[in-house]
């Protein structure tokens, strides 16, 4: 029944689902800094950039994903010219589909965390400025701790979408798990039995988080 197993021994099939752990950890850190700094953008006195931010997280949320992954492919890569810092083909392409995955989930970290802002009163700012903390002194030290504490359940639902949005990373090249299941669903006639072992491979990865992140999120939450 196993037979399919023969040809894509353990290392191979845990090195793919590996890959798709290394795209959501630096997808997900690169994610949450861009988000964040959007989500500052959004609130801020300087219209340019509140006008930045809004414009960018509009425009990116309402892009499929599938046509972010391939313009990086296509558009930085093969038009552009854009290497990544390096000329190894499966590197570029894995380093192309994080800044896809980093330019996709940045715009929905950015209104999770911007929705935390809005959860902390508005005379804790204004007793801040009343001190006089400038306005990044007073996101930093006053606003964004008490904003980050209260989104820590929308960002765990945000981290398992991004999880499984890395299998569009296979529209590039990159092999990660969806990439082989597609290799072997081709080669073998146990297409059930391999998209369960996949399937059941993500839920490994993803419901583990969200239950630490969700308890979490109710450990850390401000007390109102």
């Amino acid at each position: 029944m196993f037979d399919f197993l023969s040809d894509y021994d353990n290392p191979t099939l845990l090195g793919a689902f590996w890959v798709t752990v290394q795209l959501t950890v630096f997808s997900a850190v690169g994610s949450l800094i861009w988000g964040t700094l959007l989500a500052a953008m959004r609130v801020s006195p300087v219209p340019l950039m509140r006008g930045f931010g809004t414009a960018y997280v509009n425009l990116v949320r309402n892009i499929p994903l599938t046509v972010i992954i391939v313009f990086t492919s296509l558009g930085l890569a093969n038009i552009f010219g854009v290497t990544m810092g390096t000329e190894d083909l499966k590197d570029r392409a894995f380093r192309l589909a994080v800044l896809g995955l980093v330019a996709y989930t940045a715009a929905f970290v950015c209104e999770a965390i911007r929705s935390g802002i809005n959860t902390v009163p508005v005379g804790q700012a204004e007793a801040a400025r009343a001190i006089g903390l400038s306005f990044s002194q007073v996101l930093r030290l006053v606003v964004l701790p008490q904003a980050f504490r209260s989104v820590i359940g929308p960002l765990a639902n945000v981290l398992i979408a991004l999880t499984k949005n890395t299998t569009v990373a296979a529209a590039i090249g990159v092999a990660e798990a969806a990439l082989l299941m597609k290799e072997m669903i081709e080669n073998e006639a146990q297409t059930l039995l391999i998209g369960a072992i996949f399937a059941f491979g993500f839920v490994v990865l993803t419901l583990p988080t969200g239950l630490f992140l969700g308890w979490l999120s109710k450990r850390l939450a401000v007390k109102r």
